[in-house]
């Protein structure tokens, strides 16, 4: 079975994931997040991996988040209403977005990449 990578080419930190684990060896799909957002199955698997925690599946320094103000919205929406947003906008959702069975992470870091795929 095969990492499901979801990512943008142009974004330094998708390129650096996508190098490790070129690099490690590591079968993956990749997922252009832009045109293809995370299932809410998949985004419910990775709040999980975050103990509930829905602001860390958030792009916060992307432009979509900022132009739609939703710093201060985040909090007066319910939890369908957020997964609904990450659902319909690849560009408000952390990446990379990674899935491994039933493991789950956002973002990249060496140290924790090594860790999740016990390297």
């Amino acid at each position: 079975m095969s990492v499901k990578i979801y990512q943008y080419k142009r974004c330094g930190t998708c390129v650096k994931a996508i190098k490790f684990l070129e690099a490690n060896n590591i079968s993956y799909d990749s997922i252009p997040i832009r045109e293809q957002a995370p299932s809410k199955d998949e985004l419910l698997q990775m709040l999980d991996a975050y103990d509930g925690n829905i602001k860390k599946l958030f792009n916060t320094s992307g432009q979509d988040y900022r132009a739609q103000g939703l710093g201060k919205k985040l909090a007066e929406l319910s939890l369908d209403e957020q997964l609904d947003l990450l659902m319909g906008n690849g560009n408000l959702v952390k990446r990379p977005f990674v899935i491994d069975g039933d493991k789950a992470m956002v973002a990249f870091k060496e140290e924790t990449w090594k860790e999740f795929f016990s390297l």
